[in-house]
């Protein structure tokens, strides 16, 4: 009989202006007969936090770190980590200096950050937060394909300004065993042949999926938001990444 410590964790950590709340609709999908799940808000994303706008990277790289603890996530018991779009930075932190507690990390539609980069180095000074664009922009940032009106108006509804601090700071990394970590990459709206090409090609925004030493590719077909558009198909391929032994 499946022991709950000896069930893998799965801790869910969702992309700029999202919460916690974003993976409800997976999280009713994932079986947890075999696994634990839970998502996570990162610092900064909390609509009640009155100080959230001076969150910084290394809050939020110590809150996934505090959820380790509290979930008993040791080097024996590891986690899988499943980080979408701008939740690349602060988890790309943690495999940095804790790589040895995550059993396997998933990309949904995100990546591996090279150290230096920033999400926007140029965003001044005097910006403390950078709200939700209106839809017509962000559909020329990132795909939307897929999301119904209802699950746009929660997004609308639901989404909390991403702090100025986050955006700004650079990732600075010193340990190269955070390539070693197994890795999945989930492709949504950029398919897995165009990542791999831009990897090769030392592209910014996939440069760093070249030195990974463990990587699998997974073609996932939507928009950058798959949690909304294929909440059952994402959770299931959560799932079979999270039984995989290496």
């Amino acid at each position: 009989m499946t022991t709950l410590n000896s069930r893998p964790t799965i801790i869910l950590i969702a992309g700029h202006w999202l919460g916690a709340w974003a993976w409800d609709d997976v999280l009713e999908h994932l079986n947890t007969d075999h696994s634990r799940a839970i998502a996570i808000t990162l610092p900064g994303l909390d609509a009640d936090d009155p100080e959230r706008t001076a969150k910084t990277l290394n809050d939020q790289t110590a809150a996934i770190i505090d959820a380790f603890t509290r979930l008993d996530v040791s080097e024996e018991q590891r986690a899988i980590v499943v980080a979408h779009s701008g939740a690349n930075a602060p988890v790309s932190l943690v495999l940095d200096r804790h790589p040895g507690l995550v059993q396997r990390v998933v990309w949904v539609d995100s990546g591996p950050m090279a150290t230096g980069s920033a999400f926007a180095p140029d965003l001044p000074e005097e910006v403390k937060e950078l709200p939700l664009p209106p839809f017509d922009v962000l559909g020329q940032q990132a795909s939307l394909e897929g999301l119904s009106t209802d699950a746009l108006e929660r997004f609308r509804v639901q989404a909390v300004p991403e702090p100025g601090p986050v955006l700004r700071q650079p990732v600075e990394f010193t340990n190269d065993a955070r390539n070693t970590v197994p890795t999945t990459l989930i492709c949504c709206s950029i398919p897995s042949a165009q990542v791999l090409d831009m990897a090769r090609g030392g592209h910014p925004m996939f440069a760093e999926v070249a030195n990974l030493q463990n990587v699998d590719v997974i073609d996932f077909p939507t928009g950058h938001w798959p949690m909304w558009s294929r909440p059952r198909d994402l959770a299931q391929v959560i799932q079979s990444e999270a039984s995989r032994t290496n």
